[in-house]
């Protein structure tokens, strides 16, 4: 009977993945914000020299915006490799206002959010739009992130992602992959229930008034999932927060299964410590693992393997022709792989631990406060 028992979690999440499909069906045919070009200052945190940092930085820079904005990039010293490569952007686009801020002041654990504090001291416009050095933009980026906010009773704008590998290497590829096939059908889907109440810290623009409402940055610098609690702070100020209808690539540079599974596993922690029940309820997003076991126990577990190989593949080809990639035996023949690995990482992230974050080893308390782990944690 245990096939047949392992045949329910591999339908369900079958089921899971053709819902995430008519999701990202949906997404695709959004069309974008009306509304006014906005005056925004881009906040950008920057640390170390990371794979593809140049062409990210340029995508940022070449923004084809109505309105004035400025890009502010930011290191915690000189000795940073990120600061001659924001240099060397900068230089090769003169005409677009742009700062490279050199400041070493730390205001929490969280380092990302310290760089923030610094900026945002340093902003002009009202308008102020957070972005990972890991985001590649299109050029209609800003105006999409920030159109939204004329509307008085949008708080916060954020957007969802598609990967794409750094490299061509095999755990890059399998990093972009989980983003495309994992969580962006996962998010979709929880946008379309109005379930996800998400703020997706890659992306975040709001008014420099609503920030200052909330305590400012520092408010957030003792925390890890510092964009879901931005996001938490706006709506308890009676704001919406918006998804906008635009997908920057989230830039994957993973050098080895270790670095690809320490990534994931810090992203699996703070969504276990965020929604616990929720949480448990990914387990079914990944129908691949126990449909396997369920078909190595009995013949009849064919079956079932076959019904969640084919929602999953039904799910990821929908996923590249809504994004616009083209067919890849290659590419899709990844699939397996991928999904043992995210289903490893799921089920390390139910143990509570530690996470590493820029080479630093913190832990967490329930509330998702963040101190540096101590030798045996």
């Amino acid at each position: 009977m245990l096939d047949l028992l392992l045949a329910i979690p591999a339908l369900a999440g079958a089921v899971t993945a053709v819902m995430g499909a008519r999701a990202l069906r949906r997404l695709g045919r959004t069309a974008p914000s009306a509304g006014p070009a906005l005056p925004a200052s881009i906040l950008k945190p920057l640390h170390g020299a990371e794979p593809g940092l140049r062409e990210n930085l340029l995508s940022t820079l070449d923004q084809s915006h109505a309105a004035p904005f400025e890009v502010l990039f930011a290191i915690p010293g000189d000795a940073d490799g990120a600061g001659p490569v924001a240099e060397a952007a900068m230089a090769d686009r003169p005409d677009v206002p742009a700062r490279l801020v050199v400041d070493p002041r730390i205001h929490g654990p969280n380092r990302k959010v310290s760089q923030l504090v610094n900026l945002a001291e340093r902003a002009e416009h009202p308008v102020l739009v957070v972005a990972d050095a890991d985001m590649r933009v299109p050029p209609h980026w800003l105006t999409a992130v920030t159109a939204p906010l004329a509307d008085p009773t949008v708080g916060l704008v954020t957007c969802l992602y598609q990967g794409e590998p750094a490299e061509p290497g095999l755990w890059s590829r399998l990093g972009a992959l989980g983003i495309d096939w994992q969580f962006l059908p996962n998010a979709a889907l929880g946008e379309a229930m109005g379930r996800a109440d998400g703020c997706y810290g890659a992306t975040m623009a709001l008014r420099a008034e609503t920030l200052e409402r909330i305590g400012g940055f520092r408010a957030l610098a003792g925390l890890l999932a510092d964009d879901h609690a931005l996001g938490a702070a706006v709506r308890r100020l009676g704001l919406r927060v918006v998804v906008a209808p635009v997908l920057p690539l989230h830039v994957q540079a993973e050098a080895s299964l270790p670095a690809l599974f320490g990534h994931e596993l810090r992203w699996a922690r703070t969504l276990r410590l965020l929604d616990p029940r929720g949480y448990w309820g990914m387990g079914l997003t990944y129908p691949l693992v126990p449909g396997l076991l369920a078909a190595l126990l009995a013949p009849r577990g064919l079956v079932v393997l076959g019904v969640a190989l084919a929602a999953r593949l039904g799910l990821a080809l929908t996923a590249d022709g809504v994004l616009g990639r083209p067919w890849r035996m290659g590419r899709l023949a990844l699939l397996p792989l991928r999904d043992v690995i995210s289903f490893a990482i799921w089920g390390v992230g139910l143990a509570r631990g530690t996470v590493t974050w820029q080479g630093q080893r913190y832990r967490m308390d329930r509330e998702g406060r963040m101190a540096e782990a101590r030798v045996g944690d």
